[in-house]
């Protein structure tokens, strides 16, 4: 092993250490990983299928046989709330790798040219941040939605309009579309105070090309307030993604999604409370539980990641 490889891993350790002495960190790790492994092994981990009816067992309470209880059309509660962790993973993951994908070339590009294409980009996000975020993906998702269907109806897709798939499609875009703006404003602040480093300057001195010392010397050295940033946001687009599918222009029913899930109950029960508030106050319990956990494990991040700033 390498005098390098050794100390990155020793700083690897030493973030491992701080995060682990963090209590509201670690906690909210476990409730991510928790989430996770339940996305993966969904159809291993649910009793039944999401859309199962019971039509003998309807609105019956908490029980041995139904975890969290079963719903008016006779599904069990649990099962669908744990299909709810695979939609809720696959957006959290799509909208991040659009965020990424978008964000920093953009915001490399914004930082190290500068002159008209960081007037460009940045006048670009400053139109995103204009709006009222959660307002504006409304809109999006709100407009996009109707053509894409009709789009697909008309050129014979019509399964896969019914599928649910382009549910996914048009949260991710609507998401995505938003969520890069701030990522580039970051990676651009980054991108122009390390260029004026002197390895930057020494790369620029003898003819590095540009894409290299922005791929090779810039980027890596702004990684962690990247890292950051993007922990701090999943439990955004988690909750995005619960808002959209809660007012009806996210994901659909039957496909599983902890907003349909509120949303179907809620409706359907509030003249009923509180006799029937397991259907809303569980998966709005768990909603709220991976944010804040997406939230707590980006603040100890940041703590063990920047001790500094914190002392």
């Amino acid at each position: 092993m390498t005098a390098r490889t050794f100390s990155r891993s020793s700083a690897r350790a030493r973030v491992v250490r701080r995060l682990l002495s963090n209590p509201p960190a670690t906690l909210g790790a476990i409730v991510i990983v928790l989430m996770v492994i339940a996305a993966i092994f969904a159809p291993f981990i649910a009793p039944y299928a999401y859309d199962q009816q019971n039509l003998d067992y309807i609105e019956k309470p908490p029980s041995a046989a139904h975890w969290f209880g079963t719903d008016g059309l006779g599904r069990d509660m649990f099962s669908r709330i744990v299909w709810g962790a695979r939609s809720a993973v696959f957006v959290i993951v799509m909208v991040t790798l659009v965020n990424l994908a978008l964000g920093i070339p953009l915001g490399a590009l914004a930082g190290y040219l500068e002159g008209w294409a960081d007037t460009i980009i940045m006048r670009l996000a400053d139109i995103l941040f204009a709006f009222p975020g959660l307002l504006f993906v409304f809109f999006i998702a709100a407009t996009i939605k109707p053509s894409v269907l009709n789009w697909a109806r008309s050129v014979g897709l019509n399964e896969l309009a019914q599928s649910g798939y382009l549910d996914y499609a048009v949260v991710i875009l609507a998401l995505g579309v938003i969520g890069w703006a701030g990522l580039a404003r970051l990676i651009r602040a980054q991108v122009l105070t390390i260029k004026q480093r002197e390895f930057v300057l020494a790369a620029r001195a003898i003819g590095v090309p540009t894409w290299r010392i922005i791929t090779r010397h810039i980027l890596p050295n702004a990684v962690t307030p990247i890292i950051v940033a993007m922990s701090m946001g999943l439990g955004d687009i988690a909750l995005s993604e619960g808002y959209l599918s809660f007012l009806g222009i996210g994901l659909q029913p039957p496909a599983p999604s902890w907003g349909n899930i509120i949303a179907e109950n809620a409706g359907r029960y509030w003249r009923r409370f509180p006799e029937m508030i397991w259907l809303v106050f569980i998966p709005g319990l768990v909603l709220a539980a991976v944010v804040f956990a997406f939230n707590f494990f980006g603040d100890g991040l940041n703590e063990a990641l920047n001790p500094e700033i914190t002392d």
